[in-house]
């Protein structure tokens, strides 16, 4: 066993080394080839090849969402086996949640640095080393390798988002992408529910493990059909595989032929890769923004609604009648992404993101409200959390395709990564809190989440760009001009 654990990392290194591209050329200044003109593939209408794409990154987004979804459906059989107690075995979401949150940083600058399509690789060969998981003799060796699961599956969002954001013409990308995390991440959630029902019975909660390999094998099959980013090859001085692609993707490209000139962000050298670049200059305001708020809807997600039921049978409800009040609530909150959809490509990207974040913190206030007075009405609880639920479902589904959109191509995957690390480190804070006692009051919890939430609305609202409809290129031009009128 110790073996075998020690030849997945040494694998997994000498596969990392097999995925880099070509780095010499990736350095070649990109001054003396001429740019692309994207806009070419930006108006052509979705085909075939943009729907395989998106067919196969949802298969592995669900898969992605799969795995720490599991983690709910092993701790009953894992608690038994080991013979641990339960708060013992409330450490396994708690590293899988920190290895998330790391690995949404770790893999947004490889996939910055060496590309989309190897990062999704790597990924996946990382969903079948920690596969392992299923034939552990120890629940501290779980531990291990639950970090590691969650450091590949907390990459995988990311930088699905933004091979999506980078290939989908601009008409269709901001509804796709939204539909791509309401689908991708309702599909994980029902396949590991799935998986449970049909595979613990017969083999164990170890069976729910094991199924990284499959899965991970079914994303490295599928790799045919996930080109790599045009936008990416073309910032790293790989003009003739770019516009490969977009051959590929909207037909023969020619830059000769368009008289459109390229955009201030086409003709700007390459910059360095990062997060301190994230958190400087024209992005600052933008990134804080996302960040807080990204915080701020896991301590909803991870704190809130995780302490509701208990807070419910405080305030006098039983069991039975808490659990059928979130399940109505969560029924009625069903049809929340087909308006988060429609007000994203209808209305406006930034003005729906706040709005969500808007109604969430109106949604908590009614809580304080209800809770103080010691309301029991069960209509007001159902309406009151059903419109939490849709609003906090339709930040999560705007904000990292809304950092998809926002950032350049040098700093895109690192963008979206950070973003999403901050929702699980709102997870994490939640974790922490509800340790502290501090959800076992509604009233002040609901207080306390709603202050970063405004904050978040309030900085969004100053420093945010509308993206609808608008050109990746024609976005960043307009951050540098809000940028520098500030």
């Amino acid at each position: 066993m110790l073996v075998g654990m020690g030849l997945i990392p040494l694998g997994l290194l000498f596969a990392a080394y097999g995925l880099m591209p070509r780095l010499d050329q990736m350095r070649h200044n990109l001054h003396g080839s001429a740019p692309l003109h994207f806009h070419i593939a930006d108006g052509v209408a979705l085909n075939r090849e943009h729907w395989k794409l998106v067919i196969v990154l949802i298969i592995a987004l669900t898969v992605d969402v799969m795995k720490p979804a599991t983690l709910g459906f092993v701790m009953p059989g894992m608690t038994l086996e080991y013979g641990i107690s339960k708060q013992l075995a409330g450490y396994l979401p708690l590293v899988a949640l920190t290895g998330t949150t790391v690995g949404s940083i770790m893999w947004g600058y490889l996939a910055d640095t060496f590309g989309r399509r190897a990062a999704i690789l790597l990924s996946a060969l990382m969903f079948i080393g920690t596969a392992i998981c299923g034939a552990m003799p120890s629940f501290e060796w779980n531990l291990v390798m639950c970090f590691l699961m969650g450091a590949s599956a907390g990459g995988l969002l990311p930088i699905t988002f933004t091979l999506m954001a980078e290939m989908i013409p601009a008409t269709h990308r901001g509804w796709l992408l939204v539909a791509l995390g309401g689908i991708g991440t309702s599909a994980g959630y029902l396949v590991a529910a799935g998986a449970a029902s049909v595979l613990e019975p017969l083999f164990s909660w170890r069976a729910l493990w094991l199924l990284g390999l499959p899965t991970g094998a079914l994303i490295i099959v599928l790799d045919r059909f996930i080109p790599e980013s045009p936008r990416f090859l073309a910032n790293a001085g790989l003009t003739d595989q770019a516009r490969a692609v977009l051959a590929r993707f909207s037909g023969v490209i020619d830059q000769t032929s368009s008289n459109e000139p390229p955009s201030a962000a086409a003709k700007a050298p390459r910059e360095t890769t990062g997060m301190r670049q994230l958190l400087r200059g024209g992005h600052a305001g933008i990134s804080y923004g996302l960040i807080v708020g990204g915080v701020a809807w896991g301590l909803v997600n991870f704190g809130f609604l995780l302490w509701l039921p208990t807070n419910l049978r405080e305030m006098g409800m039983d069991a039975s009648t808490a659990s059928a009040l979130l399940a109505r609530s969560a029924f009625l909150a069903l049809p929340g992404i087909a308006l988060v959809i429609l007000l994203y490509h209808r209305w406006s990207s930034i003005k729906t993101l706040v709005l969500f974040i808007a109604l969430t913190t109106v949604t908590l206030l009614a809580f304080v409200v209800m809770s103080l007075t010691g309301t029991q009405s069960a209509t007001a609880m159902v309406i009151a959390t059903a419109l939490l639920l849709v609003s906090a479902s339709g930040v999560i589904a705007i904000l990292i395709p809304y950092a998809a959109e926002i950032y350049p191509v040098h700093l895109r995957a690192t963008g979206s990564g950070m973003i999403a690390a901050s929702s699980k480190l709102g997870g994490i804070l939640g974790a922490a809190f509800g340790v502290l006692g501090v959800f076992s009051n509604m009233a002040v919890s609901a207080a306390l989440i709603a202050v970063p939430l405004t904050i978040s609305a309030v900085m969004l609202l100053r420093s945010g760009i509308d993206t609808r409809g608008r050109r990746l290129e024609d976005i960043q031009d307009a951050v540098s001009r809000k940028s520098a009128s500030a």
